[in-house]
């Protein structure tokens, strides 16, 4: 059997909490991440919570990488989600372990959409989107 999507969830413990409360600097990383697992990127938003913690996602053609930190705990929760056949969350999850430098991590890998079929036709990344087509349909 084979799945539509790779999930990888992680969770990153005692990380350094002051940039655990930097969207700026969360954004990038994930971005970044986003790109080392070879996803392209659609979209983000990142919000600081009062009186702190982040929450962001990057939107990319294969699906989404989402973050949501507890500064007060040095805790991060990470999704790594794509489909597709070309993109690795591993990678991501990697170049996210780099920066982050947690203690250490717990992390698992849910297979979504197994489907009892020989063969998937997944679509072609959708690299350029026009400005008022909110809606960028990969999966």
């Amino acid at each position: 059997m084979k799945a539509l999507g790779r999930h990888v969830l992680a969770e990153y413990f005692d990380c350094d909490k002051e940039l655990l409360n930097n969207p700026e600097k969360l954004e990038d990383f994930m971005q970044q991440a986003a790109k080392k697992a070879n996803a392209h990127i659609i979209s983000s938003s990142f919000r600081t919570f009062e009186p702190f913690g982040v929450s962001g996602v990057i939107i990319v053609a294969e699906s989404h990488l989402a973050i949501h930190t507890w500064p007060e705990y040095g805790f991060a929760a990470v999704d790594f989600f794509t489909c597709g056949d070309t993109s690795d969350p591993w990678k991501a999850h990697e170049f996210l372990k780099t920066v982050l430098k947690p203690s250490h991590t717990e992390e698992r890998e849910v297979l979504r959409g197994v489907l009892e079929m020989e063969e998937f036709h997944f679509k072609p990344p959708l690299i350029q989107q026009k400005q008022t087509n909110n809606s960028a349909a990969y999966h």
